[in-house]
């Protein structure tokens, strides 16, 4: 960790390939600008997923991405496997995103690391 004016400790900046432990600094420094995507499917997803993360399956994620992004925003990527993440990063890199990061091992380095995770439940989907 970097330090702020030499005094206030300040997190490394966003890597090509991130920790979970790089994320959850930048998270735990209260740095709003970045996004957290789950690639995987919904039903991967609603079972367990980084806390604060957003579902954006693969297939509609630069359409989506393109909407709902500028392309200066920090942006997290995890998938299954760090093959699959690594593949979306270089889709929205192609598109024109500049700082894309995948993070390595994705929720079961995350669980391993014991970080807060989430799950969508059958009561949260009634709801919406």
């Amino acid at each position: 960790m970097k330090r702020f004016f030499g005094l206030l400790p300040k997190p490394s900046p966003l890597q090509p390939e991130s920790r979970v432990y790089d994320l959850k600094e930048r998270l735990d420094w209260g740095e709003p600008a970045l996004t957290i995507i789950d690639v995987r499917d919904r039903a991967d997803f609603n079972e367990s997923h980084i806390t604060g993360a957003i579902s954006m399956p693969a297939d509609s994620l630069l359409t989506t991405a393109a909407n709902c992004f500028e392309v200066t925003r920090d942006l997290y990527i995890y998938s299954n496997t760090d093959d699959e993440a690594a593949a979306v990063a270089e889709q929205l890199r192609g598109a024109g995103f500049a700082k894309v990061a995948i993070v390595r091992g994705g929720v079961p380095a995350w669980k391993a690391a014991g970080f807060p995770v989430e799950m969508v439940t059958a009561a949260a989907t009634k709801l919406a």
